[in-house]
């Protein structure tokens, strides 16, 4: 297994395509739907109808058109959801600002909202492939309720270098009173309407993908339309002032034994640092850190023929191991 792995990884560094492990077949067609879930609309795409069940978070200010190239091929070897976690992409995004800070957007309650779509939606255990905050959102999950998910992929999952227990003494005070000051005023939706323009994403995008060419127009349009609709700007601010709740460190080792985990790190990622990353493959729930050479944040859409079969793999290797559909 991990010889087939690392000759995936090998070959892409290489500039050539990983080995096949199966026959060619036809992409899986993704389906978009909706779902209901204590009161809020919860956007999700389907593909495949049959075998492991497989369900792809996105990060911050991300959604499932992210997993774009990824759903019709993994579509192919299992049942695929990319979903649109609470207040991000086409889901619901309730006013955070008229309840105490951070009570909506946290990942306790993102963690509910994954849990109750495999309850209600994907009717079994489930892997979770997870990209930057979403991974601490499926790590949530995984820790509150092993038996339903199968396994976690995690993607350059999110170091939360802004969380309080991260941030130097001296500068607390300052991040504190910026948080605040951009939630609360109208100088964060001036900020946010900043941010919310196709050169400003488009230039964030490139500074998060190793290779800029990833960083199309069709990318943009992805990431920026729905965070244009009512509500998002209150969905960005209210997160971004989010320094408390779990790290990742907190959580790895509350996963159950029987609960594999492997990491994917695109290595060239400017934000979420190989080289902190590579600590939390020492956790007993991790069974192998593998690193991605010239690759960013976002693995899955900079590099999906590389990250494909990875995840393929990881399904693979747990499918006939841990509880769901084979």
């Amino acid at each position: 297994r991990r010889a087939r792995g690392d000759a995936a990884v090998a070959a892409v560094a290489a500039g050539s395509a990983p080995p096949a492990r199966v026959a060619r077949r036809p992409d899986a067609s993704v389906e978009e739907k909706f779902w209901e879930w204590e009161g809020h609309r919860i956007r999700y795409t389907e593909a495949g109808d049959e075998g492991p069940a497989m369900i792809l978070v996105h990060g911050f200010g991300g959604n499932a058109d992210h997993w774009r190239k990824n759903a019709p091929v993994l579509g192919k070897h299992g049942r695929v959801f990319a979903i649109d976690l609470l207040g991000y992409g086409y889901s619901s995004k309730p006013d955070p600002m008229k309840l105490e800070q951070n009570a909506i957007y946290n990942f306790e309650n993102w963690s509910r909202q994954l849990r109750a779509f495999i309850k209600d939606v994907v009717g079994e255990p489930a892997f979770l492939m997870c990209n930057s905050v979403g991974g601490v959102a499926g790590l949530q999950a995984a820790v509150d309720d092993k038996e339903l998910v199968r396994g976690v992929c995690l993607l350059n999952i999110s170091l939360r270098g802004l969380h309080v227990t991260k941030q130097p003494a001296f500068a607390k005070p300052f991040i504190k009173a910026l948080q605040t000051t951009l939630r609360t005023t109208d100088i964060g939706k001036k900020f946010f309407g900043n941010v919310a323009r196709a050169e400003t994403v488009k230039n964030v995008l490139r500074e998060a993908y190793a290779d800029s060419n990833a960083v199309t127009d069709e990318l943009v349009e992805c990431i920026l339309k729905p965070g244009l609709q009512p509500g998002a700007a209150e969905v960005f601010l209210d997160f971004i002032s989010y320094s408390g709740g779990p790290l990742p460190e907190d959580l790895l080792p509350k996963v159950a034994e029987t609960t594999p985990v492997r990491i994917l790190w695109g290595r060239d990622d400017p934000w979420e640092i190989v080289k902190e990353g590579r600590k939390y493959g020492e956790y007993a729930c991790v069974d192998r850190f593998i690193e991605l050479p010239g690759v960013g944040h976002c693995p899955m859409d900079e590099a999906p023929d590389l990250v494909n079969p990875l995840l393929v793999e990881f399904v693979n290797d747990y499918r006939e191991v841990t509880a769901g559909a084979e």
